[in-house]
């Protein structure tokens, strides 16, 4: 009997987990308005490559934190190290090849996030959020007292970069920029929601549920997270080498505790633990900033704190639970 229940629960396992795999329609949604904002906002495209860009650090950030259940306050130290790894090598190198760039940060990323969560992630909640805090301001400050590698604090202005795939040139417009960053994004979601939807993805969520019971059926869970946790860097060092690619700077700014709450806000407004939602609270947040800042340069943050505190309290699982919930409900399934 305990033979044939083993082989019901697998089954039911790899049902569980073939029904997450599989594309629904509704997911070609924000690749469809993705691609249609090229066309239908020709003179905005530096600003959307700016949201992709976001909504690719919102999507590692979701890795650790929506699946995982790993609170952090410190991912834009891989953001920044991706950002500083593509500029350093493009300043001081004379390394400019944008794809071979993106891997180096990567590798860079992922390292510095794997050697951190050895011993970051034996730590939990508050701990773990203010070392997580403390390790973004100490980078900070490293690259404030390396000023003559990594320019201080005016950073590393006026970089210049090959054509993408030695073909499309940047250009004043965006358009280059824009479609390099919507298909980086796209192939960094493939990777996420492979991640998410296997058995590996699946265990994520079962730490986060209960790490109690994960311990106690054998499962190896900080060498799990920690897998997570160095992903997740990774996909952020891509962001951060992407700022840098369409932005042609970098800045220790990079660092800041606005660009790690900022994302974690992008993950809110979204929903977490979704995928999607890092696509839609990017949007969303960086649209409001963006907007609010022009009616009141000194107040836009007030605009964007009153839309969260309106989340938290009236939409917890954000605009995609929102979404999710009024579908259940024509659907007739109930609240």
């Amino acid at each position: 009997m305990a033979a044939t229940d083993e082989i019901a629960v697998a089954a039911r396992a790899r049902r569980f987990l073939a029904a997450h795999a599989r594309l629904r329609p509704t997911e070609a949604l924000p690749w469809l308005v993705a691609v249609a904002a090229f066309f239908v906002f020709p003179d905005r495209l530096t600003f959307g490559s700016q949201v992709l860009v976001m909504a690719l650090f919102a999507l590692s950030l979701d890795l650790v934190l929506g699946y995982a259940g790993i609170l952090t306050l410190g991912h834009a130290a891989f953001f920044g190290i991706g950002a500083y790894t593509v500029g350093l090598l493009a300043a001081r190198l004379d390394w400019t090849e944008p794809l071979t760039g993106l891997l180096a940060a990567a590798t860079c990323a992922g390292f510095a996030g794997a050697l951190s969560g050895v011993v970051l992630l034996r730590y939990r909640g508050l701990t773990l959020l203010v070392l997580t805090l403390s390790t973004t301001f100490i980078l900070q400050e490293f690259g404030n007292v390396f000023d003559r590698v990594t320019g201080g604090y005016d950073g590393l202005p006026g970089l210049s970069f090959s054509p993408v795939l030695g073909v499309f040139d940047y250009d004043l417009f965006g358009r280059t920029a824009y479609l390099y960053a919507l298909a980086v994004l796209f192939v960094c979601f493939c990777l996420a929601r492979a991640i998410v939807v296997s058995p590996f993805g699946r265990s994520l969520v079962g730490i986060r549920e209960n790490t109690a019971r994960m311990h106690s059926i054998g499962a190896p869970v900080h060498g799990r997270l920690l897998v997570a946790y160095t992903v997740s860097a990774a996909l952020a060092g891509v962001a951060g080498a992407l700022h840098a690619h369409t932005n042609a700077f970098v800045t220790l700014s990079v660092f800041d505790f606005e660009n790690s709450a900022g994302v974690l806000v992008m993950l809110i407004l979204g929903g977490t633990g979704r995928l999607y939602g890092a696509f839609w609270g990017a949007v969303v947040y960086m649209v409001l900033q963006d907007s609010l800042a022009k009616f009141s340069p000194a107040f836009w943050q007030a605009g964007v704190g009153l839309l969260l505190i309106v989340t938290v309290l009236f939409a917890r699982a954000g605009i995609l639970g929102l979404v999710e919930a009024a579908g259940r409900r024509l659907r007739g399934g109930g609240p």
